[in-house]
């Protein structure tokens, strides 16, 4: 493809060479650069891809997109400047691989809880009533049932249209992906065409990266801001942000809700641990997911669906036969009748979602013991909050590491139980070694008792000082229950 074809719709400083040039590979990591390749020079938060420009020129890349030209432009090669490398990289990944995104109907999910509940659901579901479907998650990426593993939550804009290529060349016609903080801000959604935007709630998370809730707030408002009249802006009116996310969109509005009137509602009729049933919208349906986080989910899934026009009795049929998401409420009882529970709950609203889910379903004399933890090098403010929440919906905690990371675990404990309050202090212990603190909970569950492993869910590692181990909690409880 010629440059000049790749540039359309980009917004250039000024270029410097041919812009008829040919271009057949494009990458922003200078390690992959072979001849003809375009390369994206990306000031990162530690690495800045400037500082590679004289290395990807001996490597004999052709077209260079920079936001600072090099002191000395050579022959041969064509400099393109831009304001933002990141923004005209999305709009060159979409020509490069031939605009996916708008061959699709794709649907961005954001918010701070539900986002891979939903976004895995919608793919499940929509599998069901006969599509071809994509899923871009935090767990995994899929292609009509071919599972590719991921790094990133919301992978960067390169290897979104690759993966929407992939899709569409299998005749997918659906793609549901989550849309996190860190991809709006960094502008790995640029470039992409949605055919509807869900947001399901914001609540504490990420303040490392953001600072304030503000600008976390507003960092995912913008992708509202930029779907297009066609679209579609699905919100949670009951979250007290749910309508700040439609101001200014040009996108049709709808809201859900459990509270209050909106286009799409819900009732909690029966909730126990073997299901719900549900009204929406008038119309009673029994599903398999438990608690009112997960009816908000489900009536979120239940609303985009009708939004992109499929039929309400058909939708309720398959909402019926979905099944729980990996490390998201996942529990299975032991022999014994001890209830083990394994959740990814990592904010404070997760964690409270949680345990007043099991706390309205335990009964009589069931004690609820909580193991939970904290990542390291992450949002400091929620972990005493975290301890506090933890402590005083459950019988007895477990403070334990998650992903320590490049902190001391000790320290980050310390942190933890500086929430816990004075009539809480004999409820806890800390076990710093996650491992052993899961032993300890199955060790003080009695017979019906029921405990909640917090914080990984699906996760099958655990990182310490850089280094990643094999760590799966839903392995670990059961080979402690069955010690």
């Amino acid at each position: 493809m010629e440059l000049k074809e790749l540039l359309e719709g980009v917004k250039t400083i000024q270029i410097i060479g041919d812009e008829q040039v040919e271009v057949e590979h494009i990458t922003q990591d200078s390690r992959k650069i072979v001849e003809n390749t375009l390369f994206f020079a990306v000031k990162g938060a530690k690495i800045d891809g400037h500082s590679f420009i004289e290395q990807v020129i001996k490597e004999k890349a052709s077209v260079i997109v920079c936001e600072k030209l090099p002191e000395a432009c050579p022959e041969g090669v064509t400099f393109v400047q831009v304001a933002d490398t990141t923004i005209a990289m999305g709009q060159i990944a979409a020509n490069y691989y031939g605009r996916p995104s708008q061959k699709l109907r794709l649907v961005g999910v954001t918010g701070t809880n539900g986002k891979t509940t939903i976004a895995t659901l919608l793919y499940q579901l929509f599998a069901n009533l006969g599509y071809k479907v994509g899923l871009i998650s935090t767990i995994a990426n899929y292609i009509n049932g071919q599972r590719i593993e991921t790094q990133n939550t919301t992978p960067d804009v390169l290897t979104l249209n690759e993966l929407m290529q992939r899709m569409v060349t299998e005749g997918v016609t659906h793609c549901f992906m989550e849309v996190s903080s860190h991809g709006v801000a960094m502008h790995r959604i640029e470039g992409l065409r949605f055919a509807g935007g869900i947001f399901t709630n914001l609540t504490q998370d990420h303040l490392d990266f953001h600072k304030t809730l503000a600008d976390y707030r507003d960092t995912k408002k913008k992708f509202f801001d930029s779907l297009s009249k066609t679209s579609f802006a699905l919100t949670n009116i009951d979250d007290k942000n749910g309508s700040y996310m439609l101001q200014n969109t040009s996108a049709r509005t709808y809201s859900y809700s459990l509270k209050t009137m909106a286009d799409f509602r819900a009732t909690v009729l029966e909730n126990t641990f073997s299901g719900m049933l549900l009204r929406i919208n008038d119309k009673e349906v029994w599903v398999s997911l438990i608690g009112r986080f997960n009816a908000y989910n489900l009536l979120a899934i239940y609303a985009t669906a009708i939004c992109l026009g499929e039929d309400s009795d058909g939708v309720l049929l398959a909402l019926s036969k979905l099944t729980a998401v990996a490390g998201r409420f996942q529990y299975f009882v032991a022999p014994d009748k001890r209830t083990l529970i394994v959740d990814y709950a990592h904010t404070p609203d997760a964690l409270e979602n949680v345990l007043e889910t099991i706390r309205s379903i335990k009964q009589g004399n069931q004690q609820l013991i909580t193991v939970v933890g904290c990542g390291g090098n992450r949002d400091k403010g929620k972990r005493p909050i975290m301890a506090h929440i933890a402590t005083m919906l459950s019988d007895k905690v477990v403070l334990t590491s998650d992903n320590p990371r490049d902190e001391d675990p000790e320290a980050i404990l310390r942190d933890m139980e500086a929430g816990i309050k004075a009539a809480n202090q004999s409820k806890y212990m800390t076990v710093t070694d996650r491992r052993q603190a899961i032993r300890v909970a199955c060790h003080l569950a009695k017979a019906g008792d029921i405990i909640l492993l917090a914080g990984k869910g699906h996760e099958t590692y655990q990182e310490v000082k850089g280094v990643k181990s094999h760590f799966d909690d839903l392995e670990e409880m059961i080979n402690a229950i069955n010690d």
